[in-house]
C-alpha cells in the first residue's frame, strides 16, 4: 500500500463503533464518490481507513459513525502491523463500490428480509429484480447478486403442508404460475431451473453471488436436478420421476 502524508480517517468496526451498519454506508457511499478505502481484516473488527476530509468527518457525525482522525505516524504504525508477518491481518484496497441486485418477489418491502432492511438503514444503494430481469440477462448489469427466501427448485419452500389454504401461499402460487406462462414455461420448477442455469453463468462470468436461508440449499438442489422432475405434483401438476 502506498502511504502519503495526508492525514486519514478512520472508521473503527470494533465494539467501540457506534453504528456498523451505517459504518458500512459510509464507506461504500466514499467509493461511490470516487474515493478509496482500505479495509484493514482483523484490526480492530475490520476496520475502514480513507482519506480525510471535513466532508467525510461531517457525514460520519451526522449519521452517528464513530471515527478517529489519524495522522501520519499513526497511520505507517497502523499499516506496519497489520502488514506485518506475525499478525493475523492483512489490508485490501477498496476503489469501486459495486452494483448491487437482490432477487426479490414483486411487492417485496424491505422489513421482509433482514439484508434488505440492512441495506436501507445503511443507506447502500441496491436495485430489486426477479425472474423476468435475470431471464432477459439484467444480471450483467451487475457485480453482486443477493438471493434469500427463494426456492429455486419450484416447491414455494415446501410449505404446502402447513399453508396450502392460506391466502398468501395461494397469491404466490399464482404470482409464480403466471410468471412462467408469461416467460413460456410449462412449469414453475422449470423456470426457476432456468433462472439457476443463469445464475450460475453469471457467477462463471465473474459475477458474486451471496445467498442465505432458502436460496442456499435450493439453488444447489436446482442445479443438480435439471434433467429430472423432482417436484411433486402439489407443486407442478405432476408427479415426479420414478427414479
Amino acid at each position: 500500500i502506498t502511504l502519503t502524508a495526508q492525514s486519514k480517517l478512520l472508521i473503527n468496526m470494533d465494539l467501540k463503533q457506534t453504528d456498523h451498519l451505517k459504518a458500512y454506508g459510509v464507506t461504500f457511499n466514499a467509493l461511490e464518490k470516487g474515493q478509496k478505502a482500505d479495509w484493514l481484516l482483523n484490526y480492530r473488527g475490520g476496520s475502514f481507513m480513507l482519506d480525510y476530509s471535513e466532508q467525510l468527518a461531517m457525514e460520519c457525525r451526522i449519521k452517528g459513525v464513530t471515527f478517529e482522525q489519524i495522522s501520519n505516524s499513526q497511520m505507517v504504525e497502523i499499516y506496519n502491523l497489520v502488514q506485518s508477518d506475525d499478525q493475523n491481518m492483512d489490508v485490501m484496497r477498496l476503489e469501486t463500490a459495486p452494483k448491487i441486485a437482490v432477487y426479490v418477489t414483486p411487492g417485496h418491502e424491505p422489513w421482509d428480509d433482514a439484508v434488505t432492511l440492512a441495506l436501507e438503514y445503511s443507506e447502500v444503494p441496491y436495485d430489486k429484480i426477479w425472474i423476468e430481469d435475470v431471464m432477459r440477462g439484467d444480471l450483467k448489469k451487475y457485480d453482486w447478486l443477493h438471493l434469500h427466501h427463494e426456492d429455486f427448485t419450484g416447491q414455494y419452500g415446501k410449505f404446502y403442508a402447513s399453508y396450502s389454504q392460506a391466502q398468501w401461499y395461494i397469491q404466490l402460487q399464482l404470482l409464480y404460475e403466471n410468471e412462467a406462462k408469461k416467460l413460456g414455461f410449462k412449469k414453475v420448477s422449470e423456470m426457476e431451473k432456468g433462472v439457476a442455469l443463469t445464475i450460475k453463468q453469471f457467477v462463471a462470468n465473474g459475477g458474486f453471488l451471496f445467498a442465505m436461508c432458502a436460496a442456499t440449499d435450493s439453488y444447489d438442489i436446482a442445479l443438480a436436478s435439471q434433467n429430472v422432475d423432482i417436484a411433486d405434483r402439489m407443486y407442478d401438476g405432476d408427479a415426479p420421476d420414478p427414479d
